[in-house]
Formats: structure tokens, C-alpha cells, sequence
């Protein structure tokens, strides 16, 4: 859109127009650097460089602005494929979900606690529920894994995120609670201190392999058919 006013000397103002996508995106980038507490709509207006009252032409209200928010960080996730094995498609989307939610760390909450029904959200549902309805799986069944698997995800995604210490001082806060935790009363986590000081363990939790977990106890339920509920 050109600005009809000019600037000195005649030189025009060129602003790039103002939709939706934009208004989502900028939304986005905006949250994502300084939280979702930290959106409102007069802020990213001024983002824009345009007038409040502008942005509602594109979006009803906040809630609404976060829906859109949400559905857009969900269409950068992997999606399954029905017409491949089912595990691998499974970790992959796991994994892809995963680094969605740690580049947009905001994003976590208002995924689990929203009706979220936007068409990445619905595709990104669809696609989860026909690859393993293509496993194997009865509806029920494969609405059960999909749970079971995004509980893991978000799970592990909100502990990386607000967990209070640093991966890198682990091991020297393992040896300040040292005095805390006598051998003799809890043998058993000052073993698993000293393992971290020792640098032989890192402490930090492995995404993969609870994830391995779960894909084999579902392995086992699809080939026991006809003795579980999850499968046809």
C-alpha cells in the first residue's frame, strides 16, 4: 500500500499491506521473544507500524489473534504419512512437535488448554489418527496413542522449558546439594549426584527415549489384536 503523503523532496512511503497472515506472523515473532504476556494488540500495532483499530479488520479479538497463533506454529510441524510404516512417522512427528514447541516457547499452554480448530491443527489431527488408523488401530485406539504420545511431548517440552537450572551447571549444582543429601540417609540420590559431578551422566533427560518407550508398548498392543481395546 503507497502512503499518499510524501515525505520531503517528493519521495513516497511504500508499507507493506497489512493481512491476516501478517498479523499472525508478526504475532508470532513478537511472542515468541518476549512471551505471550506480553502481547497485546496496541503493541503489535505499533509493531506494525499501524493503528490499533486497523488490526481488527484481520482479527475479531485476542483470543482470536492466539488461535491464529497457535494453528501457525502448528503447520511448521512434520506431518505423518499414511502410506509409510507408522513408528518411524510417529517419532518423526514426535520429534518435529517437539522443536516446534522449544523454538515457540510460548506456544505449549495455549495448545493444551484451547480449542484449537484451525486448518493446520485439523490436518496435523488427521493425518496423526489415519497413520496409525493404517497400523492397525481402532479409532479409539489410535485416539488413545495419539494422547498417549502428546502427553510425553508437551510433557517434556514445558519441563525443558521452565526447569530452574541450566544443562550446563548441572554437575556443579550436583555438588552443591551435596550436603543436603547424606549418603547414609538417601544412598540413592547421592549415588546419582555424584554420577553427574563425575561428568559420567550428564542429568539431563532424554526425549528419545521415553519416546521409544511408549512407540514399543504400542508396537506390542497392535499385535496383540483381538486381546485390547486399541485395536480392531
Amino acid at each position: 500500500m503507497i502512503n499518499p503523503k510524501s515525505k520531503a523532496g517528493g519521495t513516497r512511503v511504500t508499507r507493506e499491506r497489512l493481512t491476516p497472515g501478517r498479523v499472525t506472523s508478526e504475532a508470532v515473532s513478537m511472542a515468541d521473544e518476549s512471551g505471550l504476556e506480553a502481547l497485546s494488540m496496541r503493541g503489535l500495532a505499533t509493531r506494525l507500524g499501524v493503528e490499533a483499530m486497523s488490526l481488527y479488520n484481520h482479527v475479531p479479538n485476542k483470543e482470536s489473534l492466539i488461535d491464529a497463533m497457535v494453528d501457525h506454529v502448528t503447520g511448521e510441524i512434520t506431518l505423518p504419512r499414511t502410506d509409510r510404516a507408522w513408528r518411524p512417522q510417529m517419532r518423526q512427528r514426535a520429534v518435529s512437535a517437539l522443536g516446534v514447541l522449544m523454538r515457540h516457547p510460548w506456544a505449549a499452554m495455549p495448545m493444551l488448554s484451547r480449542m484449537n480448530t484451525g486448518p493446520h491443527m485439523l490436518t496435523y489431527t488427521d493425518r496423526t489418527q489415519g497413520c496409525l488408523l493404517a497400523a492397525g488401530f481402532s479409532h479409539q485406539g489410535a485416539d488413545w496413542a495419539r494422547h498417549l504420545m502428546d502427553s510425553h511431548i508437551y510433557g517434556f517440552a514445558l519441563q525443558e522449558l521452565h526447569f530452574p537450572i541450566r544443562p550446563e551447571d548441572y554437575a556443579s549444582m550436583a555438588a552443591g546439594f551435596l550436603p543436603m543429601i547424606p549418603a547414609r540417609s538417601y544412598p540413592h540420590l547421592r549415588g546419582l549426584a555424584e554420577t553427574i559431578i563425575s561428568r559420567k551422566y550428564n542429568g539431563r533427560n532424554s526425549f528419545e527415549f521415553g519416546m521409544e518407550i511408549i512407540l514399543d508398548g504400542l508396537a506390542r498392543t497392535i499385535n496383540r489384536v483381538g486381546k485390547s481395546t486399541l485395536a480392531r
